[in-house]
């Protein structure tokens, strides 16, 4: 009887540990960043579907995380230093503050795991505006979403191209870092010359503040997924499913376009208190390109973007700032 026993509980314990988490550490939350903007579409949808009681993610990615906590952010910069913090495991967030991570950390804190959404940015200047070139800058003031973040690191390169001296504080023409709502009031007002930022701003500010499109980045990268080097490297297993939940995703919103645009909205409201009408989101839509595939060679022009505006000193080595779990 007693060898019977020990049998049946060898038996029992074995069971109990298959059903353990495969992953590093015993984690039952995975936190995950992204900004309040149509670009992070992923994550908005899946925020909506989870207060629906469908968890998109926690659904496909067993039994060792029972909770998915979301993190908003105003830009990249601020996501990457959580990140540094170990406050983040993964987040949605733009090209530039990722490479600019990577670089700062020799390559040691981050990882991109997968593209999300390219094009949905551009700059917009006031509508009766006779700017038509970077020359025409001089003396104005052109607001981005944070310093650093990927659409000021463009309207910062773009201005050098044209021939202006721009500085991290001044220069040729004043680059002011302005949250995206501040953004809009601000143009509305007439304080702002131009706005270079992402969508859904850049359709507001056509719609709401009679702004007009001058340069419309249709195919840039505009949002990554990124992972802390320490969490793919720890949990592996995880982070493939979570990259797998998440290129599934994405194919449901491109399968998807007017139910996704409805759980966009939906989330942008209850949880950011962003009113916006079906048509200006389906505006905004048009503009992006939502795929979960990107390349190294992509990334060469923020390369020289960040470099010739002083972001970057000399040439980081991409070659493991890319890894597929």
């Amino acid at each position: 009887m007693r060898q019977g026993w020990r049998l049946f509980l060898l038996a029992a314990f074995s069971w109990l540990a298959a059903q353990a988490p495969s992953f590093g550490q015993a984690a039952t939350t995975l936190r995950v960043g992204h900004f309040p903007n149509i670009t992070h579409v992923q994550a908005l949808v899946a925020r909506a579907m989870e207060r629906q009681g469908k968890g998109w993610f926690a659904d496909r990615l067993g039994p060792g995380v029972k909770k998915i906590e979301w993190y908003a952010y105003n830009a990249g910069p601020s996501a990457m230093e959580a990140i540094f913090a170990k406050s983040l495991d993964l987040t949605y967030v733009g090209p530039n503050p990722a490479l600019n991570a990577y670089a700062r950390s020799r390559g040691d804190e981050v990882r991109i795991v997968a593209g999300a959404v390219n094009g949905g940015s551009a700059l917009v200047v006031q509508g009766d505006s006779t700017l038509t070139k970077p020359a025409d800058f001089k003396g104005k003031r052109i607001a981005t979403p944070q310093f650093g973040n990927t659409q000021d690191v463009a309207a910062r390169a773009w201005l050098v191209a044209g021939g202006l001296r721009i500085t991290q504080t001044g220069g040729d023409a004043q680059v002011v870092p302005t949250s995206n709502p501040d953004q809009l009031s601000l143009f509305r007002a007439k304080q702002l010359d131009a706005v270079w930022t992402v969508e859904p701003w850049v359709s507001r500010l056509e719609a709401e503040a009679g702004g007009k499109i001058l340069v419309e980045e249709k195919d840039a990268i505009t949002t990554v997924l990124v992972s802390s080097a320490e969490f793919l490297s720890k949990n592996r297993d995880l982070a493939k499913r979570f990259v797998a939940a998440h290129r599934e995703l994405t194919e449901w919103i491109r399968q998807n376009p007017d139910e996704a645009q409805r759980l966009a909205r939906e989330e942008l409201e209850a949880t950011f208190k962003v009113g916006m009408a079906p048509e200006l989101v389906a505006r905004a839509w048009a503009r992006m390109n939502i795929t979960p595939d990107v390349t190294l060679q992509a990334f060469q022009s923020f390369v020289t973007s960040a470099q010739a505006v002083g972001f970057l000193r000399g040439t980081p080595d991409l070659n493991r700032m890319l890894e597929a779990p």
